[in-house]
Formats: structure tokens, C-alpha cells, sequence
């Protein structure tokens, strides 16, 4: 917890450390339980644990202190379905949260789904993986750091 005004409690100083060094184009995931985030953030991303937390609460934190990227088809990208869990018809409803969020942040672009191991190689490139305790399937979601309009000193 932080104590600072205007700052979400649930926001570990790790995290916003995190945050306040990412610069334009950097992407941080938020991982959900399944995800081997110790596993991938040995390729180099910082590890940042967030557990007990669920992604919708984090993510809407996150969002009132990240810019997110417009110069890009999508600053958000969730992992899509596997061929089997698709078959089954699996349901993914923790999207429309993200999507309802995401909205109320000002992003008005979709979200974009990426293929599992295609997500994984993203994820080793990020700046930092959140590991959360979302037990939401496919829970996982990957941001994209915008810019501030920055006025002169």
C-alpha cells in the first residue's frame, strides 16, 4: 500500500516504480494465476507480485495512472482462445470488463486477441509482468504505454 493522496492504495511502490520508468511503446502484462510469469520474467521483464489481487481492480488502478498507446491498432492485447477451448465453446466474460475499463479510460480501439505462444514471446520482451491472483481464464492482458502531452518547463 501507498500512502499518497490521488494514488490507488491497491498500487504496490513496486509497481508504480515500475509505471514511472516505462517509457512510450513499453508494455508491462498483467498476468493472471496460470501464467508462468517466474518462468518468462527470466528472460528478462521484472517480476512485480500483485497476488489476492483480480485484474479487473488492478487494471482500472493501472489506467487512471498509465497513458495508453493511440499510434497503434490496439495499446491492449489478451491471449486468445486454444483451438480445444474454442471448440468447446468456452467463454471469456472477463474481456468486457477489460473492454468496459479500458472505455472509461478513454480507448476507444478493441482489444486485440494474440496466439498463446505468440503472447508468451511478447510477454519476454515487456518491461515488467504483474503476477496477479485472477483466476479468470485467459485472464491475462498486455498494455502499451503511451505519451503525456508534456508543456515546456
Amino acid at each position: 500500500m501507498v500512502a499518497l493522496k490521488g494514488i490507488p492504495a491497491l498500487l504496490s511502490p513496486e509497481l508504480l516504480f515500475a509505471l514511472a520508468r516505462m517509457g512510450h511503446g513499453d508494455e508491462i502484462v498483467l498476468a493472471d494465476a496460470n501464467f508462468p510469469t517466474s518462468s518468462i520474467c527470466q528472460c528478462g521483464p521484472a517480476e512485480i507480485r500483485a497476488d489476492g489481487l483480480g485484474i479487473p481492480v488492478l487494471l482500472e488502478a493501472v489506467l487512471k495512472l498509465l497513458p495508453l498507446d493511440t499510434y497503434v491498432e490496439s495499446p491492449a492485447a489478451v491471449m486468445e482462445l486454444v483451438p480445444s477451448d474454442k471448440e468447446r465453446g468456452l467463454k471469456t466474460p472477463v474481456w468486457k470488463d477489460y473492454e468496459l475499463l479500458l472505455l472509461r479510460a478513454g480507448c476507444t480501439k478493441a482489444l486485440v486477441t494474440i496466439e498463446r505462444f505468440e503472447f508468451y514471446e511478447r510477454a519476454k520482451k515487456a518491461f515488467a509482468i504483474v503476477a496477479t491472483g485472477e483466476t479468470a481464464l485467459y485472464g491475462n492482458i498486455i498494455l502499451k504505454k503511451g505519451t503525456l502531452a508534456l508543456t515546456p518547463m
